[in-house]
């Protein structure tokens, strides 16, 4: 994706009025500002974010087997704050997923991918570009 088309992604996300619309937000600005693999984002629970440290630790069970510490970019750390704060008590322990779907259950890559291509749709960008966008998010 261009720069400009990531503007126009997150510029829809942030109008966005949906009942997901700061979940998708700050999914889609993770995979953006860290380098997360798709089945990361998905599969990543509470414990491995540090709101403090600003950090997000990922288990070494993927690619190349080793754990990763990645930065949250700046601009992330008022909506995880704000996002966390909108799920019920039992939603944040340490295991619990960050990321539910419409069912409060965890996200899986398919969800994740269903979502991808309705955000991209009501964003505007070309139906084109959904599938080349993936490879470069997911």
């Amino acid at each position: 994706m261009t720069l400009k088309d990531l503007k126009q992604l997150f510029d829809y996300l942030k109008r966005s009025q949906s009942r997901f619309s700061m979940r998708n937000e700050i999914m889609f600005k993770l995979l953006a500002t860290t380098g997360l693999r798709r089945s990361e984002l998905v599969s990543l629970t509470w414990e491995q974010v540090d709101l403090v440290s600003e950090t997000i630790r990922i288990n070494g069970n993927g690619k190349g087997k080793k754990d990763r510490i990645l930065p949250l970019h700046p601009h992330l750390m008022p909506l995880l704050a704000s996002y966390k704060a909108s799920l019920r008590s039992y939603q944040i322990y340490p295991s619990e997923p960050v990321f539910l779907n419409k069912n409060r259950k965890a996200l899986d890559p398919r969800g994740l991918h269903v979502i991808f291509k309705d955000v991209l749709k009501k964003a505007g960008l070309p139906h084109k570009m959904q599938n080349s966008s993936l490879i470069i998010f997911l």
